[in-house]
């Protein structure tokens, strides 16, 4: 996945927006002023941390130990370092939507409604 496929990708999602809060170089991706995914687009490898169960993260960890790893300067338990070149699209897609949909998930009540998400 390009660097702009993958800025695409998460702005897809409902309600998400793109903020340098860290520099012009660091796109953070945010659903309602709460971070899904942060990353640096015009590094090399391309690295995305995401929001993961922590079960999870450790599981995916341990299939993918070269592309999968703790989220850089994160809280490790909760995030993941993921290098997009390494996994295939399909799989980052998928670990995107639920880092987002995780994030969706601990938001009161009332901002999950405004989402259109129980």
């Amino acid at each position: 996945m390009t660097p702009e496929r993958l800025r695409a990708f998460c702005l897809e999602f409902n309600a998400s927006v793109e903020e340098f809060p860290f520099g012009p170089e660091t796109s953070v991706f945010k659903v309602l002023g709460k971070l899904f995914a942060l990353t640096a687009l015009d590094a090399r490898p391309l690295t995305v941390n995401l929001k993961c169960d922590p079960d999870e993260a450790v599981r995916l960890r341990e299939e993918h130990p070269a592309a999968i790893v703790p989220g850089w300067h994160m809280n490790k338990r909760h995030w993941n370092t993921v290098t997009v070149s390494s996994i295939p699209d399909k799989l980052l897609r998928e670990l995107i939507e639920d880092s987002y949909d995780l994030v969706v998930a601990g938001l009161p009540k009332a901002e999950r409604l405004k989402l259109d998400r129980p």
